[in-house]
């Protein structure tokens, strides 16, 4: 059987035009800019305006139509459409579908919704990779599309200051034979025994969404930062360590290290623990705060369009969200 290797062939991405300050922040709730910046490295964040047509599938549809033009495709040359949305569009049909028909692509293709969190957009890539590798697909189109806004709670000081919203997307294909792009190595895995550390209870089968869930307001996502915090810098650290092993390269050829964007300290840390320096470390965190499984397609994209990265880099990403799910991929652009 022929295997193929993967290639990123273009990236897209989008950011509502709404910016919310840490100053804008300060006017609602006990908090600072210096306070925040402290302890996150956040400056500002966007946030998405349903009347303009910033919803899921609405930003997706912006990004992914940058990244398709970016691979030289249109539209029905996709043949698979993968979406990690935290909070979809709705909960039936999923984004993905809405996506397919937004793009305007009449050709039948598979769509599907994944839910891993801010590790979602990573869970996307070996899975896309082992279908292009086995000739299943030839242009399949992952995307992170985000409204965390849409259940934060903005009275919560604690959390509030934290997300922001955004959409990445990346079409993956067949590289040539005569190119060296490729995926090397990937990890994914979930640490269950933590998964209440980060959690939105209501809203589903098990809690709806009912008067006495509003008037005790439980319909927020909560979240134990202390624990989050130290389960994020010792796993992506660790995971970054393996997949860079496994592909046998040394931290000097890694170009890029693009980590999932939650915490400005958590990145210094998994920086330190992993010895990468920050000079090859891709930050935006301070300018769109946690965008969840966003986050890293946004900096790829980001980095990839103002000229840091270039073709025949070496990249290493990693990410971890609420599950608790964690993930981390090294590949040659």
């Amino acid at each position: 059987m022929r295997l193929f290797n993967t290639k990123i062939l273009g990236t897209g991405s989008y950011l509502p035009e709404r910016i919310v300050t840490n100053k804008d922040l300060s006017e609602r709730i006990d908090t600072s800019h210096d306070w925040i910046v402290e302890r996150t490295g956040i400056h500002q964040r966007r946030v998405a305006d349903l009347s303009k047509g910033e919803n899921p599938s609405g930003m997706a549809k912006e990004a992914s139509l940058k990244a398709i033009e970016a691979a030289n495709l249109t539209p029905n040359d996709i043949d698979l459409i993968l979406v990690s949305a935290t909070m979809p569009d709705q909960s039936m049909p999923n984004t993905a579908s809405v996506l397919q028909e937004k793009l305007g692509i009449t050709n039948l293709c598979p769509t599907l919704d994944v839910n891993a969190a801010c590790s979602g957009w990573i869970y996307l890539v070996p899975m896309a990779d082992a279908m292009i590798k086995t000739g299943l697909y030839k242009h399949i189109l992952i995307v992170g599309s985000e409204m965390l806004s849409s259940f934060n709670n903005w009275d919560d000081r604690n959390t509030c200051i934290l997300f922001g919203d955004a959409c990445g997307a990346a079409v993956l294909g067949r590289a040539s034979e005569n190119e060296d792009s490729r995926i090397y190595s990937s990890i994914l895995t979930c640490d269950s025994t933590k998964k209440d550390h980060l959690t939105l209870m209501a809203g589903g089968a098990n809690k709806r969404i009912t008067h006495e869930v509003l008037d005790k307001n439980e319909q927020w996502m909560t979240m134990n930062g202390q624990q989050i915090f130290k389960a994020a810098v010792t796993t992506m650290a660790a995971h970054a360590e393996r997949v860079a092993r496994e592909a046998e390269l040394t931290l000097d050829q890694i170009d890029w290290f693009i980590p999932h964007q939650a915490n400005l300290r958590i990145i210094e840390a998994v920086g330190t623990r992993f010895n990468i320096p920050a000079s090859k470390v891709i930050v935006n965190v301070d300018r769109f705060a946690n965008t969840s499984s966003a986050s890293v397609p946004v900096a790829l994209d980001e980095a990839i369009r103002d000229g840091r990265i270039k073709r025949g880099d070496n990249l290493l990403m990693a990410a971890f969200g609420a599950g608790l799910t964690a993930g981390a991929i090294c590949l040659k652009y």
